[in-house]
């Protein structure tokens, strides 16, 4: 089988997170999605150690897509890439989406159980946000 390209799902919120990533899950069988949302103590905020251990949990060999909801999570996320960039023992390419939350998990999740390249699940996340619902 082929290596997929995994998901993480960065909130502030871990219901939200959670919830994002089970819906993006049953959309996309077969996704490998990891959750980082609220704090290590239960509050809402965002976790480097909860972000980085979703990157671990995700990452199957084809690199990992982050995912974040809001500012603050995104400057978490971008602190973690340059640590990881540093890293010998990174768990490969690791990139971020400027992609709504929720549509842009399930666009990655579906393109990422196709069997898709980073570069396209990311793609497929970003262009999310001109989906329309009505």
């Amino acid at each position: 089988m082929t290596a997929l390209v995994g998901i993480v799902l960065v909130s502030h919120s871990a219901a939200l997170a959670e919830g994002a990533a089970e819906l993006a899950g049953q959309v996309g069988a077969g996704a490998v999605i990891a959750a980082a949302g609220g704090t290590g103590d239960g509050r809402l905020g965002t976790s480097a150690e909860k972000v980085s251990a979703a990157v671990e949990r995700a990452s199957a060999g084809a690199g990992v897509l982050i995912i974040p909801d809001l500012g603050s999570a995104v400057l978490t996320v971008k602190v973690l890439l340059a640590d990881l960039e540093d890293d010998d023992d990174a768990p490969g390419p690791v990139e971020v989406a400027d992609a709504p939350f929720v549509e842009g998990a399930v666009a990655a999740a579906v393109t990422a159980a196709a069997g898709a390249p980073l570069p396209a699940v990311r793609a497929a996340a970003e262009e999310a946000r001109d989906a329309r619902k009505l």
